[in-house]
């Protein structure tokens, strides 16, 4: 299953661009989809990825991100969500998928994390019943690999909860071939865009 995964990405149609230490990959795909991801040049981690879908209506959709921090404007005025509220986010490490949940000031041995194999989900709860959360690990979903348990790992740190699920032998496997195949792409550079002036 990792190559059939392997196989869409290398055939939909790719654009690279290497701009502020990031290498930048456009992907569309022959239904429409579109994926970008960003890695950092000189350790190859996953940075960012985003996936946009076309909306039924027309136009462009949503940019949906899956790894990494949208940057949230903060509004000038009206109602806003307190910044005390937890953040959930997702940051990889070359050997883990982690994730990252801030504003959450309570010991590690109040948090309980679990799997739920039928719908495929990490669930993450507090024993003091003040935070509740479900995930799905998409990397292993697009792969077919299985969850396990036993490659979870916690840490609390500055209210922050460091969720890490060690990457699976075959997920590291596509990821080398995939980053063998990015350094062959021709990448443009910032500011290489041609500009012919009319």
């Amino acid at each position: 299953m990792a190559s059939k995964w392997l196989e869409t990405l290398k055939s939909a149609t790719k654009t690279c661009i290497i701009q502020d230490g990031r290498r930048k990959i456009h992907f569309t795909f022959k239904d429409g989809k579109e994926l970008v991801e960003e890695y950092d040049l000189r350790s190859h981690v996953i940075l960012a990825r985003k996936w946009r879908t076309k909306p039924t209506l027309g136009g462009q959709g949503k940019w949906e991100f899956e790894v990494g921090d949208e940057i949230q404007l903060k509004p000038s005025e009206g109602i806003m969500e307190s910044s005390a509220n937890p953040i959930f986010m997702r940051n990889d490490t070359k050997k883990a998928f982690q994730w990252r949940i801030r504003n959450l000031p309570y010991p590690v041995d109040v948090f309980s994390i679990s799997i739920d194999q039928d719908q495929r989900q990490i669930i993450v709860r507090t024993s003091n019943k003040k935070y509740y959360k479900k995930f799905r690990v998409p990397d292993l979903d697009r792969t077919g690999l299985p969850l396990d348990e036993s490659k979870i790992t916690k840490a609390h740190s500055n209210n922050t909860l460091i969720i890490s699920y060690e990457k699976p032998k075959e997920i590291l496997t596509v990821e080398k071939i995939l980053q063998d195949e990015f350094q062959k792409m021709k990448s443009s550079k910032d500011g290489d865009v041609d500009c012919n002036p009319s």
